[in-house]
């Protein structure tokens, strides 16, 4: 692989770290969300869930698990993702080492 081609697969190494950041910063949101609504709905018999366009009342322990369960999937995927951000920077770092010595070596012959 040439020089060139190296640094362009960093590039696109860079490019997916910065997607896979945006993904898990969303995931982090919704977390942050899931996590405030548990809070909100404690000690309350019931409360309102948005259902297409209307409110409807629902027993608390029904919102709660429902909240859990998405809370679990939302865990699951920023897991996911952070294993993913650090393949990619495993990867970018073993090519960007590649690359400078293949400079350092140009440089010295």
């Amino acid at each position: 692989m040439s020089a060139q081609e190296k640094i362009q697969q960093l590039q696109m190494f860079e490019q997916s770290l910065q997607s896979l950041l945006q993904q898990k910063q969303t995931m982090q949101v919704q977390l942050a969300e899931v996590e405030s609504a548990l809070k909100e709905i404690q000690g309350k018999d019931s409360a309102y869930k948005i259902i297409g366009n209307i409110m409807v009342a629902t027993p608390t322990p029904e919102i709660v698990t429902e909240l859990e369960s998405k809370k679990e999937l939302v865990e699951l995927r920023i897991g996911t993702l952070d294993k993913q951000e650090a393949d990619v920077k495993e990867k970018a770092e073993a090519l960007q080492k590649e690359v400078v010595e293949d400079m350092q070596n140009e440089r010295s012959q």
